[in-house]
């Protein structure tokens, strides 16, 4: 399981690498850091680590960006990360700003600048944070995800075509997850394909057919000699009983599975 993430973000070069700074030299053990010099990079990054299915469990945000102010920030990635805890960074000036924002954005801290010293202004309101979030969330699931609805064809079709190849996976259905459902919207604007496959290593695939998915899991879909002493024909009880006593005799031999709509071809 990937360490969770905090995720600091400040356009202030300066304030970006002290803020960095001291979440590292506390979090680093139990938390990867990651930042963000602007709110598009920002928002980019966001999506990427909802893909790879990443936990965040803090933001902290400064409120005065010439692009996206803090607010706009949290607003948008609360869609998407609905559980994290935010915490705006602002100056004196900004205070009223940021109350006014903690019902907008559902704000849980903000914090002056600057925060020195750490021990006493930073670390102790941001481990409360870290505690709660850590006991009410639910660590998300780690392998591949099938992102559909419940009565779209072609997510059935991919569901079964995983069970059928015992590759285990987590269904999500958007009709439920919201967030996921808004994550997708912004990942993939204009699309409507349905399943959409989500890897642990961030890559995707968009309404796939069972051979496209059999490509990418790396099952083999195609015959590696050209010539077999003995084909099988079907992964039954019966296929399989020929199949394994035909290995036995050190025959070349080919299983052939139907699994869903597409055949997989098994050199043994």
């Amino acid at each position: 399981m990937a360490k969770p993430v905090i995720f600091s973000l400040d356009d202030d070069p300066e304030v970006l690498g002290a803020i960095e700074r001291d979440l590292r030299s506390h979090y680093s053990s139990n938390y990867r850091i990651i930042k963000a010099s602007s709110g598009n990079e920002a928002v980019t990054a966001v999506n990427q680590l909802k893909s790879r299915n990443i936990p965040v469990a803090l933001f902290i945000v400064d409120q005065r960006m010439p692009e996206m102010t803090g607010t706009q920030f949290l607003n948008e990635v609360k869609k998407i990360y609905p559980d994290s805890r935010k915490v705006l960074l602002t100056a004196y000036a900004d205070t009223e700003a940021a109350i006014e924002s903690i019902n907008d954005v559902n704000l849980d801290h903000y914090l002056l600048k600057p925060w020195d010293p750490p021990d006493l202004k930073l670390y102790p309101i941001l481990d409360d944070l870290l505690s709660f979030w850590a006991s009410n969330v639910k660590l998300p699931y780690d392998g591949i995800r099938v992102i559909g609805a419940q009565w779209s064809p072609q997510s059935y079709e991919v569901k079964d075509f995983l069970s059928r190849n015992n590759i285990p996976y987590q269904w999500v259905d958007i009709d439920i997850d919201q967030s996921m459902n808004e994550f997708l919207k912004s990942t993939f604007p204009g699309s409507n394909k349905l399943p959409v496959i989500l890897f642990p290593n961030g890559s995707s695939l968009l309404g796939p057919s069972n051979i496209e998915l059999a490509e990418k899991l790396g099952i083999q879909t195609k015959a590696k000699l050209p010539f077999y002493d003995l084909v099988v024909i079907c992964s039954g009880p019966a296929g399989l009983a020929n199949a394994v006593y035909a290995a036995s005799e050190g025959l070349k031999l080919l299983l052939l599975k139907k699994s869903g709509f597409s055949f997989r071809y098994n050199g043994i």
